[in-house]
């Protein structure tokens, strides 16, 4: 007679769409309900309903153009309170005992910057006890609460992250990301029906593709998982399936050389031409988007004429306008400098930690380029990742080609 297996603790986390209908929050209800069955501890984080914060952000923007950000997080974190109550309803229903909680309710502690507040802590006294008593906590992904007790929210990806960050805290075995998606595709099975789901992938390349513009998950979500080792899976809330488990490489599995192809559409790049050859002409240029809290991925700095410098980079689209306006003013300060910028562009990378022991796949990336008469505008290296920047309305064409050359369906 086998040993009956040790009980684990499961989070899981279901999207906006997930939860977009009460039909649905209750087919949610019945997954969580078969994880306690099956004799596992759960808790469930949970978005807003469907388009619900669009809804939200919308109404706002009746109200003011520029609305106060403050105001703006106590709005929006209005939306996850909805589907924490109906779920937590949808279980009580089924004889689960559940309870909602809020992110100030179970204290998950973040910075003072809202609508980009980063999680600091997440204290789980009153999580531990809902859980060994029996109770499923249902958690707001999304939002938390700084030490002034004001109610920030997270950002994009947010409710990924609150659900590592639980998962984290609470020392869980797995953190389940349920969504629409089956899994982590070699790229977007939207754009190339023939891409292939992967069963795994490691920490690291998930950190590159999200972070080159997968949105399977967030960035911030799988930093917090590989820093400090939660198993994550992405799978599917619609369809049977055990998704795609993202965890430590294995030393002793020879690694794809790629495991996929990333791309983001919301890129916008901006150049400042003809700056002197100084040692503190970048960071006097960075200086203020940073203030400004506006994340910089692509950076590229070229020598220019008459030994001048030429700095490009890119930031994220909803960026652009701020960016433009804070360059302008950082440009005035040099002498002949100009700026150029442009937001009809897209990035896409090359990922795979077998790229560390295998050479040709830049030469394979370039030629699969040139064979669609696309130039590169900017490229960017890692060990395990080649990224361009290239025309958006280039991007489809380029993608599909490269999936295509590197034999990845």
């Amino acid at each position: 007679m086998s040993a009956k297996p040790l009980t684990r603790t499961i989070v899981q986390k279901y999207g906006g769409t997930s939860v977009g209908s009460v039909e649905l929050i209750q087919r949610v209800a019945d997954k969580v309900a078969a994880v306690r069955e099956r004799g596992d501890r759960i808790a469930v984080v949970v978005s807003a309903m469907g388009d619900s914060t669009d809804r939200l952000v919308d109404l706002a923007a009746g109200i003011s153009r520029e609305p106060n950000a403050r105001e703006m997080d106590v709005l929006l974190a209005t939306g996850e309170q909805v589907s924490i109550a109906l779920l937590a309803m949808a279980l009580c229903e089924r004889g689960i005992p559940a309870r909602s909680f809020t992110g100030g309710q179970i204290r998950v502690r973040t910075t003072n910057v809202h609508r980009r507040a980063r999680i600091t802590a997440v204290e789980t006294q009153r999580l531990r006890e809902t859980i060994d008593a029996g109770i499923v906590p249902v958690v707001a992904g999304f939002q938390g609460i700084d030490d002034d007790g004001d109610i920030t929210t997270i950002g994009r990806g947010g409710s990924d992250t609150s659900a590592v960050a639980l998962a984290v805290a609470l020392e869980a075995d797995e953190c389940q990301i349920l969504t629409d998606v089956d899994g982590v595709y070699t790229t977007d099975p939207r754009m190339v029906a023939d891409a292939k789901l992967l069963s795994r992938i490691s920490f690291e390349e998930m950190l590159e593709l999200a972070g080159q513009g997968s949105r399977v998950l967030h960035l911030r979500a799988v930093e917090f998982a590989a820093k400090y080792n939660v198993p994550l899976r992405v799978m599917s809330s619609f369809r049977p399936g055990s998704g795609t488990l993202i965890c430590k490489e294995e030393s002793h599995v020879e690694a794809p050389l790629i495991s996929g192809i990333a791309f983001n559409r919301d890129e916008a790049q901006l150049t400042i031409s003809g700056l002197p050859d100084t040692a503190d002409a970048v960071a006097r240029v960075l200086k203020p988007i940073s203030a400004a809290s506006i994340e910089v991925d692509m950076i590229v700095l070229a020598t220019g004429r008459e030994g001048l410098k030429d700095l490009s980079f890119t930031v994220h689209r909803d960026d652009f306008l701020e960016a433009q306006r804070l360059m302008r003013n950082i440009t005035m300060e040099f002498q002949g400098a100009r700026m150029t910028a442009d937001d009809k562009v897209a990035k896409l990378a090359v990922v795979g930690v077998g790229m560390r022991s295998h050479a040709g796949v830049a030469t394979q990336l370039f030629e699969s380029l040139a064979r669609q008469g696309v130039k590169a505008l900017l490229i960017s290296t890692s060990e395990i990742k080649i990224a361009v920047l290239v025309p958006e309305d280039a991007l489809e064409s380029c993608v599909k080609c490269l999936h295509k050359d590197l034999r990845l369906s």
